[in-house]
């Protein structure tokens, strides 16, 4: 008798979503929690009224912790490169506040029959991203469940008066991106069996590089007004964020934008997340197109595109624009200007918090 040759476990094929489309809809999670009550502390620098990337606790004069959480289902069939990824965005929110990560504790979901070297595997691959970014894991929680997850809640150190959001935008900045974008398409292709080895491997790359020297570089910076990571909710989810809690609308040079190789192809493959589609039905009600303008459809799609450890979007003064991309370009930060913020937005009025060219 002939034995199979063994076959390794897809890990994408696992679950019904991987990454961050895997998220519940942006609409849904602001529904629940615009009925929560107001919390009230003088030491509650940032909660989560304005959507931000992390929470922001005073402990004194000059300290305050920025706190985060971050886990999701694998979207890469690797166990090692998932805990990359996994570890890689949960640390974005950190960075994406201006702060430095000090510890983390893993999240752990895990189908009680699976193999447990898969999940040995997925932490290894953590615990490297958690090394290189000199954050100490000091534990965890594990319970059985029967889609894997995994992922972080990170605590780090911020100065209390030089915290980034993503309400500072002001009138006349310039807009810069630091990764490309087309994660979440060039993922489901791979779970669809669509994909290109070359896609895949560009995306990896991406999803697995630190936010931190792009972090560091922005905020040694004058003129940085706000800072947002794009993750889950897409460019527009994010970038709509940044306009209504600046009160100014964003201009975005669509013919600008970084993409990763493959996600235009992939797009036209309808290796469509279903989270690109919930982000479009909570962002494109503020997005409006400018006269004139000729935008494709599978560029318009990667838009709203929930990107899994993606760039950070910085608007910066426009006199300090070229220097901050300078500084990223000499670090090898993949960075660039996608527009600009154009103008305050007027409260009632029904403009577009976004207009695209």
């Amino acid at each position: 008798m002939t034995l199979e040759p063994h076959q390794p476990i897809r890990l994408t094929q696992q679950v019904k979503a991987g990454g961050c489309a895997s998220k519940l809809p942006a609409g849904s999670l602001r529904q629940v929690l615009s009925a929560l009550p107001a919390q009230t502390s003088p030491d509650l620098v940032v909660g989560f009224e304005t959507s931000d990337d992390a929470g922001i606790f005073r402990i004194g004069p000059k300290q305050a912790l920025v706190q985060t959480i971050d886990f999701f289902t694998p979207l890469v069939d690797d166990p090692f490169t998932f805990g990359q990824i996994a570890a890689t965005n949960a640390l974005s929110d950190v960075y994406a506040m201006g702060g430095r990560p000090l510890t983390a504790l893993a999240v752990v979901c895990f189908p009680q029959d699976s193999d447990l070297g898969i999940l040995e595997q997925i932490m290894r691959g953590g615990l490297s991203k958690m090394s290189e970014a000199n954050c100490i894991v000091v534990g965890g929680h594990s319970v059985r469940d029967v889609e894997m997850k995994f992922g972080y809640a990170v605590t780090g150190l911020i100065d209390p008066e030089r915290v980034y959001t993503n309400a500072g935008a002001v009138p006349g900045d310039t807009l810069i991106l630091t990764k490309p974008i087309g994660t979440g398409v060039i993922t489901t292709a791979l779970k669809q069996g669509k994909s290109e080895a070359v896609w895949v491997d560009h995306a990896i790359r991406s999803m697995t590089t630190l936010n931190g020297t792009a972090s560091a570089l922005a905020i040694a910076c004058s003129g940085v007004h706000a800072i947002t990571d794009i993750t889950g909710f897409g460019l527009m989810g994010h970038a709509r964020e940044m306009a209504l809690g600046s009160g100014v609308t964003l201009e975005i040079e669509t013919a600008h934008l970084p993409l990763l190789d493959g996600a235009l192809s992939a797009v036209r493959l309808e290796a469509i997340p279903g989270g690109l589609l919930a982000n479009r039905d909570f962002a494109e009600c503020l997005v409006q197109d400018s006269v004139g303008s000729q935008i494709p459809d599978d560029l318009r799609a990667l838009l709203y595109d929930p990107q899994t450890s993606g760039g950070l979007l910085i608007s910066v003064a426009r006199e300090n624009a070229p220097g901050l991309l300078a500084s990223f370009q000499r670090e090898g930060v993949p960075a660039a200007v996608i527009g600009c913020v154009s103008g305050a937005s007027t409260p009632g009025a029904h403009a577009p918090a976004i207009i695209l060219r």
